[in-house]
């Protein structure tokens, strides 16, 4: 009879990665969902133009005011009001005197809306300030 040592019974061990790639892909699911529900900033439908200047690349990122469509106005992810308007856009100069500003103004926004913000954009001395477009693909641009 041939002897059988003790390793023969042993269970080998596998691999087994499927419990690693749910739980992977669980994660991706909850992050492609959660992260864009965390940006708060303001929602806004930019206007549409044909043959948009490249976006400037700078040191840093712009600073980003928003004005929505109902006229609500948003400094990076802070809603402000009129009054508080001013001295934000001051401070931000104040604290970051080289870093430059776009606005991004819902295309349904009054132009005099507008037209107040870049005025007052450039009364407090930011180095730049942009509007922000989407560039038009197809043949028609939005009113």
């Amino acid at each position: 009879m041939r002897s059988l040592s003790r390793n023969a019974f042993r269970p080998q061990p596998v691999m087994n990665v499927t419990p690693l790639v749910d739980v992977v892909l669980v994660l991706l699911i909850i992050f492609m969902i959660i992260i864009p529900i965390m940006e708060k900033s303001a929602k806004v439908d930019l206007p549409t133009i044909f043959n948009a200047d490249p976006e400037a690349k700078g040191k840093a990122d712009p600073f980003t005011l928003s004005l929505t469509a109902d006229g609500s106005m948003y400094f990076e992810q802070e809603k402000l009001s009129e009054d508080q308007f001013s001295a934000a856009l001051q401070a931000a100069n104040t604290r970051e005197p080289s870093r430059r500003l776009v606005v991004r103004a819902d295309w349904a926004a009054k132009y005099s809306d507008v037209r107040k913000l870049f005025k007052a954009c450039q009364s407090v001395g930011f180095p730049g300030v942009s509007l922000r477009v989407n560039e038009s693909k197809g043949p028609k641009a939005k009113p």
